[in-house]
């Protein structure tokens, strides 16, 4: 009986457990360096799967960086509200110390997600005006990635960091959205085209594998409207890389029910060459509720959905995007969309990136509404004057590929994907509901007459 190969090129090799790397270092209470939240960059810029090796010293370090989560911070709350204000005042605090952030203000005091934005105008009875965002909240802990989660939920606890690259990066963001993008280059497809004598000679799918590697050499890194040092930045890249990892079966689903796409097609028998899959994570957002005076907002919704089409790559290995998905790619995206929360509970990558999402939307609702005017608070360390976290720029990422035993001898390559919000049109698709006023109203009586920046 004939045996032939059909072999599948996927884009690179990324995060299967996180590692601690030459170069590591804490800064004030974040981990930072090659390999950190579950993919290894090197100073280079190259980007590659984390040896699984270091993870359990990764963890160590971590462990002892890590000052102990406050007391009236440890317990899971359904809504934690964080003052906008309060968190300038203790991000200057820290610089006129010259200390670091206390861990509590880096993680926002443990917000797992922001599901309001809260403006409160100066006012008679609230003299000094602010931005209060709220939500689910918890404690913190690091896990397998190297990321910070809630304690019990397992879920990304949200990050300053993020929050102020999404601040600082929302004019951009209203021009062409955020981004990221892997790409292989027009030179590695055609070396891919005219490899195919190679690979009929080669012996044993291991040889084919390495060849088809070699000759699409590395892909470029994009990134988009955001600094491509920031945590932000790495935030995205990781998320992609991930997808792209469980699509292409270089390791299975944290989950059950989400076979790879190389397991969908491992039957078909005519695969065209030229025909390339393409996946992207983008936004899956219901409208955005508001009270109609643009004072509270909801922000509701998964977050996070998958889109596929096919790529056609011509003779100069350019690429033409149909616009069309292919049964089994679109059937691949439709079941992470529809596993998405049980995977980001599972894999704090996804859950990160959905917290990325949000932090744009509520940079978006801010400058929308021209909020930070409106409650005349300058903010200029969040702003401006507050130094960035910065890690290694992800710019190329090494081919790798997979192959199924059966079926004609072809070959299909990952063309291209990424990550894609346009979070200022998130912003403009709202729809007036009089209970956020409730909201709004409710953390003012809650908060009493303290002056901590965050209460619930």
């Amino acid at each position: 009986m004939f045996f032939s190969l059909r072999v599948v090129a996927a884009w690179a090799s990324l995060l299967c457990v996180v590692a601690l790397a030459p170069g590591l270092a804490f800064g004030g209470g974040i981990l930072r360096g090659g390999a950190v939240g579950g993919i290894f960059i090197d100073p280079q810029g190259v980007v590659s799967t984390p040896d699984k090796g270091d993870a359990e010293q990764l963890l160590a370090v971590w462990q002892s960086g890590l000052n102990p989560v406050p007391r009236d911070l440890q317990a899971y709350a359904e809504r934690r509200y964080v003052s906008l204000r309060g968190l300038e005042s203790q991000v200057a605090e820290a610089a006129r110390l010259q200390v670091p952030l206390g861990d509590a203000v880096r993680y926002m005091a443990g917000l797992l997600r922001v599901e309001y934005v809260l403006i409160y105008p100066p006012s008679e009875e609230r003299p000094q005006g602010d931005v209060v965002l709220a939500g689910p909240a918890e404690g913190w802990k690091v896990d397998a990635l190297g990321n910070t989660v809630g304690a019990t939920t397992n879920r990304p606890v949200l990050m300053l960091e993020d929050l102020i690259v999404a601040i600082r990066s929302s004019d951009q963001a209203n021009g062409g959205g955020i981004s990221c993008s892997i790409d292989p280059t027009p030179e590695g497809l055609v070396r891919v085209r005219q490899a195919g004598r190679a690979l009929r000679r080669a012996a044993g799918p291991v040889a084919k594998a390495r060849l088809l590697e070699q000759a699409l050499g590395q892909q470029v890194i994009s990134v988009s409207n955001v600094p491509a040092t920031s945590h932000f930045a790495r935030t995205l890249v990781a998320a992609d890389f991930r997808m792209k990892r469980l699509a292409m079966r270089f390791e299975p689903a944290p989950i059950d029910g989400l076979p790879s796409y190389l397991e969908l097609i491992r039957h078909l028998r005519n695969v065209p060459k030229n025909v390339q899959p393409r996946w992207w994570l983008t936004t899956n957002y219901e409208p955005l509720k508001t009270d109609g005076d643009g004072l509270a907002w909801q922000i509701r919704g998964q977050g996070v959905k998958c889109m596929t089409e096919e790529s056609i790559v011509n003779a100069d290995g350019k690429l033409t995007r149909t616009g069309k998905a292919g049964p089994f790619a679109q059937k691949w995206a439709a079941m992470l969309t529809e596993r998405f929360d049980e995977l980001a509970d599972h894999d704090s990558a996804f859950g990160h990136l959905r917290n990325a999402f949000d932090l744009a939307i509520v940079a978006a609702v801010l400058g929308r509404e021209r909020a930070l005017e409106r409650v005349k608070l300058e903010a200029p360390q969040i702003t401006g004057a507050y130094k960035l976290e910065e890690y290694h720029a992800p710019k190329h990422v090494a081919s790798q590929a997979s192959f199924i035993d059966n079926g004609p001898s072809s070959w299909i390559i990952t063309a291209s994907g990424g990550v894609q919000t346009y979070p200022w049109e998130i912003a403009d698709n709202s729809e007036v509901d009089a209970g956020v006023s409730r909201v709004r109203d409710d953390a003012v009586a809650v908060a009493g007459a303290g002056s901590n920046w965050w209460w619930q």
